[in-house]
């Protein structure tokens, strides 16, 4: 099958990325995830999957074949939405990857598909950013009482999480620090990372509380600090948040079709709690939304996080940042206000 020499032909190197760099390991899980849909899709509904090479086509046989991949763009569409309840980024994904396969099939297989692949809409929407404000972060890293209520277990994984919040990595790169990414110079200490994402190289400063962080857990080896499953972070994390008291509701939203629509928790159909939402992510968010929030200037943020310049990605945490600033506006001109009404009662 095409699709799966594909995939094995980034595995081995051979076909690379536009910048000549290769495929990373999550794009290729990608493919194969993409792959089993279309498989069991075709499984499900008897549905065959043919490629043709349009070269020398007839107009006939041109017709014929924008025809074929109409219907299976419909009927993968309704399937993906109706029969596995996915929503409009993953199955955006999905199809932007059968796109990128049929790009690759026109330029390296000589296959010639007549840009038929554009059929496929890429839909996507954007997510809101799930992020602790300075506030919450504060409370992690010096409330002592929360942290004598906090089993050991909770304990640890808050030291991950602070620490997570604070340097602003990747959800696969605080996992695997080691000694070699900590530089001391006199007495301030460095962590210096590349991502494993972008390779791209960062040099933070850290706090004395992360330093305090790395030192309680010195006996952890070869990683800087303790691993454990993403699963069972996330699932500690979010215990760690209802036991901060983080439990006011939040409305969680998925589009299908572009239409939104709330989900509930699996349990009784609740709403969700913010708490519930806290995952590894939250931590790289956390630490970029707090940075831009008090003040620091964009490109160096963007130095610390490895972002592009011109990042889409970037751009929402600046979004979100300015929503923070716009309340802090409001307060401002709220307590202007006020003064204004008791200066002027003491006047008369």
């Amino acid at each position: 099958m095409l699709l799966d020499q594909y995939i094995l032909d980034c595995e081995k190197g051979k076909h690379l990325q536009k910048n000549g760099i290769r495929m990373k390991p999550g794009s290729i899980q990608n493919y194969k995830s993409m792959r089993r849909v279309v498989e069991i899709f075709c499984a499900a509904k008897n549905f065959e999957i043919r490629i043709v090479d349009l070269k020398k086509c007839t107009m006939k046989q041109f017709l014929t074949e924008k025809r074929y991949w109409k219907k299976f763009n419909t009927q993968l569409s309704k399937y993906m939405y109706k029969d596995c309840n996915h929503f409009d980024n993953y199955v955006g994904t999905t199809f932007k990857l059968i796109r990128s396969f049929c790009n690759y099939l026109n330029k390296e297989k000589g296959i010639d598909t007549q840009q038929l692949q554009k059929q496929f809409y890429v839909v996507s929407e954007e997510i809101p950013i799930i992020a602790l404000n300075p506030e919450q972060l504060n409370q992690l890293i010096y409330d002592k009482e929360l942290e004598e209520r906090l089993p050991l277990r909770l304990k640890v994984a808050k030291d991950v999480f602070v620490f997570g919040c604070t340097v602003g990595l990747r959800v696969s790169d605080p996992m695997s620090l080691t000694q070699a990414n900590l530089e001391k110079v006199y007495e301030d200490y460095y962590l210096k990372v590349r991502s494993k994402k972008t390779q791209t190289f960062t040099k933070v400063k850290l706090p004395v509380y992360a330093i305090e962080i790395l030192n309680k857990h010195k006996r952890c080896k070869p990683t800087l600090l303790p691993t454990l499953h993403l699963y069972t972070f996330n699932r500690y994390f979010r215990e760690i948040g209802e036991m901060a008291g983080w439990t006011y509701q939040v409305n969680k939203k998925r589009q299908k079709r572009g239409i939104g629509r709330e989900l509930k928790t699996f349990v009784k159909s609740k709403p969700y709690r913010f708490c519930d939402l806290i995952t590894t992510h939250t931590m790289r968010r956390t630490a970029i939304t707090t940075l831009l929030n008090l003040g620091m200037p964009e490109h160096m943020v963007r130095k610390i996080s490895g972002h592009a310049h011109g990042s889409k990605e970037f751009f929402r945490y600046v979004q979100y940042s300015q929503n923070f600033l716009d309340q802090e506006v409001d307060n401002v001109y709220s307590k202007l206000s006020e003064i204004k009404i008791n200066s002027a009662r003491k006047s008369t």
